[in-house]
């Protein structure tokens, strides 16, 4: 078993959040107990699953066959839209535990705000309350926009610990990170490899060839410098590995001026949040 040589990020809230995450989007259920195996066994301590991917029992069984200590691991899931109610939330969370084996969750999110109706707010209240119960070790949302997190600031005391966002080289986020900073709460990457689409950058592939390594290690370190959380993804044990492999060697600073100059203003790979339903 590979020891974790991830650093901490403390959250708002006290709680200690590996900075390097292991994401699960798009792994079958049959398939996540090896592929979840083999990034513990390659050193990752958190996992990041939601209701929505379906695998939250394969994850489970990974988290049960590991021969790392519960308390070593930061768990991670999320509520879907359609349970956005006081009591949807609250019997969401309670599925996700049952099918992940789990008594807590680390950290719980807000999938999306779903800003065509004010559902987020009932939800987000559930999860406070979860929060003020001692049954989650945190809460916080995912792809929300500055304005919503007013919203919630209007109705709650209680910060978000974490947004996670898409946050990648072509599309920077930078004013959803600068609100984020301001109120206190982490910015956690989705998708920082863009889900491939900057690897072939030549700016990239330059730094990565003179600090000999791989161009995704190049802007995972990107990210890593700039103080950001990161949930990388894949299903092949090399990749796997070398995406944990970050910590033998640092970006200048005009390295990391250079990738910052590939933000692209068409550049989301994603759902935008302002318009995205669930």
């Amino acid at each position: 078993m590979q020891q974790s040589t991830v650093p901490h990020v403390t959250l708002n809230n006290g709680s200690k959040m590996p900075q390097v995450g292991f994401g699960v989007f798009k792994v079958t259920d049959d398939d996540a107990a090896d592929v979840v195996g083999s990034a513990i066994e390659s050193g990752y301590r958190s996992i990041d699953t939601a209701s929505l991917y379906g695998n939250e029992h394969g994850v489970g069984r990974a988290i049960a066959n590991a021969d790392v200590p519960r308390e070593d691991l930061f768990i991670t899931s999320k509520v879907w839209p359609s349970e956005y109610s006081f009591d949807g939330a609250l019997r969401a969370y309670d599925e996700s535990l049952a099918k992940l084996g789990l008594e807590k969750l680390d950290l719980y999110l807000l999938h999306w705000p779903a800003p065509q109706t004010d559902g987020y707010l009932e939800a987000w209240r559930a999860l406070t309350h979860l929060s003020e119960q001692g049954k989650v070790g945190a809460v916080g949302v995912s792809n929300f926009l500055p304005e919503h997190l007013t919203r919630l600031a209007d109705v709650s005391d209680i910060v978000p610990a974490v947004n996670q966002i898409e946050l990648h080289p072509a599309f920077q986020n930078r004013t959803s990170a600068a609100v984020n900073a301001e109120r206190g709460i982490a910015t956690e990457a989705w998708s920082p490899l863009a889900q491939g689409g900057a690897l072939g950058h030549p700016k990239i592939v330059e730094i990565a060839a003179r600090k000999r390594c791989s161009p995704a290690q190049v802007i995972l370190r990107w990210h890593l410098q700039q103080g950001r959380i990161i949930i990388p993804k894949s299903q092949t044990p090399s990749r796997i590995r070398e995406n944990l492999e970050l910590f033998g060697f640092t970006l200048e600073a005009s390295d990391l001026a250079a990738i910052d100059a590939l933000d692209l203003a068409d550049g989301r790979v994603g759902p935008d949040p302002a318009t995205f339903a669930g």
